[in-house]
């Protein structure tokens, strides 16, 4: 199965040009498409990202996309992803793509989750990611979707015992961000940017999916400089939380989450944000 030409991978990343993990991961599981790294003109470590990549290096104006969404505060603060997000739209389509993937800088590996013996939660590395991107390009166009997306390793918290792999698909998308050039949308505030509009949109009947099936792993959030990390440090998930319930105050709340070290976290209430469908068989005759 070949990987379609007018694809690309998109790896947003800002201030560690020495640790873009994820080009060697794309590498190692035998990535051939195109692919870039775009980051932005406020970044201090350009001249390396070029001297490193050449003209694999896509930037954008951060300032000029700040004015073109809502980011939900006021804050002078351009320190997160969301702007490359809703840069890469425009990107693709000067560069003629029809289908991107967006990804962090800081994965690690690709994998496909699989029941073993009934009881164990395994997995088996992604080794011929061409093919695994290309059914997922094909998964977005027969859902009609505005966005699909992977699994993360939280996600499978709880193991074989866990909801994720029954379901197959989830109503949310987040990180491996698989999107089309002709089905624009923003994503929206400053932080959270994929809960709030995965949620916001949601709540309009718009998709956004995630296959359950195959998934990534990445640095954890703090651990190294650059990127996001200091945002995180600033505030941790208890600011971020609040972003998404600006948007969709409706379905989304404040919660706990953890077993020991408990910390603030969002907590979206599904049968208040996403339209169902009733089946056919209540409908009225007559």
């Amino acid at each position: 199965m070949e990987l379609r030409n007018d694809f690309a991978v998109f790896i947003l990343t800002h201030g560690r040009p020495e640790h873009v993990y994820t080009l060697k991961s794309l590498q190692k599981m035998n990535y051939s498409g195109k692919w870039y790294i775009v980051i932005d003109n406020e970044d201090k470590t350009a001249d390396r990202y070029r001297e490193l990549y050449g003209d694999k290096v896509i930037m954008f104006d951060k300032l000029a996309i700040s004015k073109t969404f809502d980011t939900a505060d006021n804050f002078k603060d351009r320190r997160t992803i969301v702007y490359g997000r809703n840069a890469c739209f425009d990107i693709a389509e000067k560069l003629g793509i029809k289908y991107f993937l967006q990804l962090d800088d800081d994965y690690t590996r690709f994998y496909y989750k699989y029941i073993k013996n009934g009881t164990t939660l395994s997995e088996i590395p992604l080794r011929q990611l061409d093919r695994c991107f290309e059914l997922m390009l094909r998964f977005l166009d027969v859902t009609n979707a505005e966005c699909v997306a992977m699994a993360q390793g939280g996600d499978f918290i709880g193991g074989a015992d866990g909801s994720m792999l029954e379901k197959g698909i989830k109503r949310k998308a987040m990180n491996t961000l698989f999107c089309r050039t002709d089905k624009r949308f923003q994503f929206l505030g400053r932080i959270n940017e994929d809960v709030n509009t995965y949620v916001n949109m949601g709540r309009q009947g718009k998709l956004f999916l995630t296959v359950t099936r195959v998934g990534t792993y990445q640095k954890a959030t703090q651990q190294t400089g650059g990127g996001m990390t200091d945002v995180y440090l600033d505030s941790g998930t208890y600011l971020k939380s609040f972003y998404s319930i600006i948007f969709a105050p409706s379905c989304v709340k404040i919660n706990r989450m953890g077993a020991i070290h408990r910390r603030i976290h969002h907590k979206v209430l599904w049968n208040n944000c996403t339209p169902m469908i009733i089946s056919e068989k209540y409908k009225k005759k007559g």
